[in-house]
């Protein structure tokens, strides 16, 4: 059953819900990701990927993250890849924080009575344990993650968050950092926004034609006020 109707004016919003990625959007987590990235390889005896191939992989889904950044490893050793990766984000989740500024603009959204989700490459523990370190329940209406859906840039995250909440692509907005996302909102027949300060270099953004890509927090917060 679609979502009833916000009680105010819809016709003054441009998208009725928000897709926010998670990890480089919302989390500040890319450096930490990327140094488990490459510990969990160099444990496997695999060839430890570049800072920069490390952190392309971000917002894909695990098995699919590892494989791509561990080319020379085994199928077959992609569970004990994958144990290792857990075993080193384990050690450090609770290092990671939100960027300053997300809450904030969270508030004024949710206060504009924007549908706001999730849509990340993260399972469902990860970020069901991400967002109560967070300390943000309550202020997301709905998620959808890799291994309860399919990874980025497939676009069925954002299908099925659509179908929930009875909303067209043209009214619904993707938000991410990195090209996984962008490109998935084109699947998804949705506009985007990128932000800059994630995992992936804005400079290929541009030909996923993005409405806009922002460059701080803040920055992000102005564009959405003033165009969503």
């Amino acid at each position: 059953m679609p979502h009833p109707l916000r009680p105010d004016r819809p016709g003054l919003r441009q998208f009725d819900l928000i897709a926010f990625d998670w990890d480089g959007t919302l989390f500040d987590s890319t450096a930490i990701i990327t140094r488990c990235i490459q510990n969990a390889v160099r444990d496997v005896g695999g060839a430890v990927p570049s800072e920069r191939d490390a952190a392309f992989v971000i917002g894909m889904s695990l098995t699919q993250a590892l494989a791509h950044a561990a080319p020379d490893v085994p199928s077959e050793r992609y569970p004990e890849l994958g144990a290792r990766y857990q075993h080193h984000y384990l050690a450090h989740q609770n290092d990671l924080s939100l960027f300053d500024g997300v809450l904030a603009m969270l508030e004024d959204l949710k206060l504009r009575q924007h549908w706001l989700t999730v849509a990340t490459g993260k399972s469902r523990r990860g970020l069901d344990e991400a967002m109560q370190a967070a300390a943000l329940k309550g202020l997301f209406d709905g998620s959808r993650t890799a291994d309860e859906t399919a990874g980025k840039p497939q676009p069925r995250m954002l299908q099925e968050l659509m179908r929930e909440f009875g909303v067209a692509p043209a009214r619904t907005l993707m938000i991410g950092d990195t090209t996984h996302d962008l490109q998935m909102a084109l699947n998804a027949g949705c506009p985007s926004v990128g932000v800059s300060y994630g995992a992936h270099e804005p400079d290929a953004f541009h030909v996923l034609n993005p409405r806009y890509v922002a460059h701080s927090v803040r920055d992000l917060h102005d564009w959405l006020l003033a165009n969503a």
